[in-house]
């Protein structure tokens, strides 16, 4: 990670913007008070322009990935799958030109071990048994760029069943990397540092999860 990742990092700014779109959030999910609503309502939207305005990102798109949701404010689930063959993991090529383990959200229907199983047939073509979970980690601490909503990533060692690559919308290709000949990687997604860990899980004996 660069200087200037880590310096966004740990500026306090993105912290701030955070909790004050998760006390709008909370606010407008309890509160009655028409004029009390109006006020929530100004909190979130200069959550919003904070956010717009230092990672140089429209308003508008800012609010619907950052703002568009009711209830008691909880971070999202990020599933990331493991997967060896011949002592080199599994990687797929996204249309950003960047490789990535396979994965993504969490869907509302999913668990963990399902969402997984669904990301890398859908991303990998590949059937897969998740076996444990090698890390769960704040994507805030590991990943960049910083998220204006919270993340926890989950990387789960899976066992290959059966499959093989297919076309799809979100993936051009997968192919089988070792650790010293990684390609250019999608550092949001997972880092290099991340793909090493679950080569470090993969020649554990008793591997012990790791987490934030």
């Amino acid at each position: 990670m660069n200087t200037q990742s880590n310096s966004l990092l740990t500026e306090p700014w993105l912290s701030w913007a955070i909790e004050i779109q998760s006390i709008a959030q909370s606010g407008l999910a309890y509160c009655k008070n028409i004029y009390d609503i109006e006020r929530y309502e100004r909190l979130r939207d200069l959550a919003a322009e904070m956010i717009s305005h230092k990672m140089a990102i429209p308003k508008e798109t800012v609010k619907n990935l950052f703002c568009n949701e009711d209830g008691y404010q909880t971070p999202k689930i990020d599933t990331r799958a493991a997967i060896f063959q011949d002592d080199k993991i599994l990687l797929v090529l996204e249309n950003d030109g960047l490789w990535s383990l396979p994965g993504g959200w969490v869907d509302v229907l999913e668990t963990l071990h399902s969402n997984t199983v669904k990301e890398v047939y859908e991303e990998a073509g590949l059937d897969v048994k998740p076996t444990f979970i090698i890390a769960i980690h704040d994507q805030h601490k590991h990943n960049y760029p910083p998220l204006a909503h919270r993340v926890q990533k989950a990387f789960i060692m899976c066992e290959r069943l059966s499959g093989e690559f297919k076309k799809n919308s979100e993936t051009l290709e997968s192919a089988y990397f070792s650790l010293d000949k990684l390609p250019p990687m999608n550092d949001a997604k997972n880092t290099k540092a991340q793909v090493e860990l679950c080569f470090q899980a993969y020649n554990s004996c008793h591997w012990i999860t790791q987490f934030d």
